[in-house]
């Protein structure tokens, strides 16, 4: 292989004096344990590389200049990543040195990294009416896993069930984690509400079911009749478990008042960019009470006094508990997490304070209400999908033998929109629907845009 100033040591002499050093003639010993079925002997068929580092650059330009993102194109994606404001303070106080690499581990010194987190789980707890939060886990889909594996250990039974309108990847990421040893059954949902239909639920609810998973919103947007749920969860003995979108909390009641027993969801609303389908982190609550607490695998975050009168220190609360400390024997491993998202979302919950979710949410409702209402005035279209309350999203359904959702969405791209997802792969029963997504970033004006090109297209 030639010198190529991106390869570390690719030049010959060094190669030569790694491998004198190794005791080995020939880079091949190294790799002689390796079956001859899985060894390509062939040349990869790579394009030429670029010698300098501006003929690089060039290229790489080149190739995102492809891409079109929401900054430029006007977007109404949603389906677990979305389009929020995101103040320049956060993105500020994330790119911070002591913060920037905060996800896990202890470090030599602080730098406030504590703090900062511990600030975040105390309004989160706020926020979501719970008294422990827990340090972010990878994403909202592992938060959910993780929550109802935990209400597994608790009730000491192997089976859940999990809500059909719940996000079909994070269902497949909920079965991936329990596979082992806790077996998930689907709750079908309504064909006209689009919500989990109870009285399914109450005949699949046995005590061997450990816990009762949903989304509220959904998936499909729809807001779910939780007391009911919970109601039904208990009576079984069974825990309930809810996911929900953190920026629907400042006018929807957080589900601990409602009787969730375990709260989860992702913070990418609060403050985050999408930044390519990311940046996500899961967040997991529970009431203080020591028999939730512990099955916690997440790290947590504590205050306590000092020696000094008037100051507080910052730590690790029950840290016995982590994977961390029990090696091999713990719940769950923990690892490398997204505490950094923790505090992005504890500096944009600091800077909205109750008045500004409650705006937030207001803003939300006006804006999806107005965009149901004027889509349902085309012909062929029917907006919402599902006669249920929503929030932030609902399906639009489109005329069965008229365009297909993805010709729909092509004829959109050309006119600058992104249209809504198709739902026709993973909820076939919705027939050619779309899942359209309006947040406070959405303008009167973008509204009416997308009802004018939505109507030209059908035509």
């Amino acid at each position: 292989m030639p010198v190529h100033p991106y390869i570390p040591n690719s030049n010959p002499a060094t190669k030569a004096r790694m491998l004198k050093e190794l005791g080995v003639r020939d880079i091949e010993e190294l790799y002689q344990d390796i079956p001859e079925p899985l060894r390509f002997r062939g040349a990869l068929d790579l394009p030429a590389a670029f010698p300098s580092e501006g003929a690089l650059r060039r290229h790489m330009e080149e190739l995102l200049a492809k891409n079109s993102h929401c900054g430029e194109t006007l977007s109404f994606l949603g389906a677990g990543c979305y389009q929020h404001y995101v103040p320049a303070i956060c993105d500020e106080i994330n790119g911070r040195s002591e913060f920037l690499t905060a996800y896990s581990g202890l470090p030599y010194e602080d730098h406030g990294r504590w703090q900062a987190t511990w600030e975040y789980t105390s309004m989160m707890g706020e926020l979501l009416n719970m008294d422990v939060v827990n340090v972010p886990t990878y994403d909202g889909c592992q938060a959910a896993a993780t929550a109802i594996r935990m209400a597994s250990r608790i009730t000491g039974r192997k089976r859940a069930l999990v809500a059909g309108n719940t996000h079909p990847d994070k269902i497949s990421h909920i079965r991936c984690y329990c596979r082992s040893d806790i077996s998930i059954e689907i709750v079908p949902f309504g064909e006209r509400s689009g919500r989990i239909d109870c009285a399914v639920l109450d005949g699949l609810l046995s005590s061997e079911i450990a816990a009762v998973y949903f989304d509220n919103p959904s998936f499909f947007g729809v807001i779910e009749s939780g007391k009911a749920i919970a109601d039904l969860a208990h009576r079984r003995g069974a825990l309930c478990v809810t996911g929900v979108d953190p920026s629907s909390l400042g006018v929807l009641a957080p589900p601990a008042d409602y009787g969730a027993d375990i709260v989860c969801g992702d913070l990418q609303p609060l403050g985050i960019h999408m930044q390519f389908g990311g940046g996500h982190g899961g967040f997991i609550a529970t009431h203080d009470d020591e028999r939730f607490v512990q099955e916690l695998p997440s790290r947590l975050y504590g205050i306590a006094p000092t020696r000094v009168e008037g100051e507080y220190g910052f730590g690790e609360v029950a840290f016995e508990r982590t994977s961390l400390a029990q090696r091999e024997k713990g719940k769950e491993f923990v690892g490398t997490a997204a505490a950094v998202w923790g505090i992005t979302a504890g500096v944009y919950l600091a800077l909205m304070g109750p008045t500004g979710m409650k705006e937030l949410g207001e803003g939300i409702l006006y804006r999806s209400r107005y965009a149901a209402r004027q889509l349902s005035t085309i012909p062929g279209v029917r907006a919402p999908r599902f006669d249920a309350p929503f929030f932030k999203e609902f399906v639009v359904e489109f005329q069965a033998d008229g365009k297909p959702v993805a010709e729909i969405n092509d004829a959109l791209l050309k006119r600058g929109i992104f249209g809504g997802k198709a739902l026709d792969r993973e909820f076939p029963a919705l027939g050619n629907s779309a899942l359209y997504c309006f947040t406070e970033l959405h303008t009167k004006e973008d509204i009416d845009r997308l009802v004018t090109a939505l109507g030209e297209v059908l035509e």
